[in-house]
């Protein structure tokens, strides 16, 4: 396996894990129960030793990548510089979601105040892992670059089936 597609491999890691430590947050509060909330932050931490290796991986893979021809070096950069950002938020929030579970575990007041931050890094790393995830995307996938319209290439096929 070479360092391209290692990185494919843990490339998703930080950002699903995201959505569902999001997912498993808010169903913590909504059952007010802490140990889901609890588990929500370990999930984060997870994504956010994650995102370690898909960001270290990620310059190895650009080295692969640059020599396949018709891959553009803007959109390497593009996707690099978005997920220089995203790699800073997710592991501040790793780190709050640490020191959060620690407060919480020992049933500290100043616990509320962690999961109000937590959640408010959470949407924005959420925002910030869409768009390193679609610029990684349009590196290769053709069919999301520049909004491509899928209707439009689903009809085109069917005027090659006559």
């Amino acid at each position: 396996m070479n360092e391209a597609h290692f990185h494919l491999v843990v490339n998703h890691l930080p950002i699903v894990g995201l959505l569902i430590g999001f997912l498993v947050l808010v169903t913590g509060f909504l059952l007010k129960k802490p140990e889901v909330k609890v588990t929500a932050l370990g999930i984060f931490v997870f994504s956010a030793l994650a995102s370690i290796a898909a960001f270290y991986s990620g310059e190895g893979a650009e080295e692969i990548v640059e020599r396949v021809s018709g891959i553009s070096e803007t959109l390497i950069n593009k996707h690099e510089e978005s997920a220089e950002i995203f790699f800073i938020f997710i592991l501040i929030l790793g780190a709050i979601s640490l020191i959060t579970m620690f407060l919480e575990i020992k049933k500290l007041k100043f616990s509320k105040f962690g999961f109000a931050l937590v959640i408010i890094l959470s949407l924005v790393a959420g925002v910030l892992a869409i768009n390193v995830g679609t610029t990684g995307g349009e590196i290769r996938h053709t069919e999301i670059k520049n909004g491509a319209n899928l209707i439009q290439i689903h009809s085109d096929d069917k005027h090659h089936d006559d």
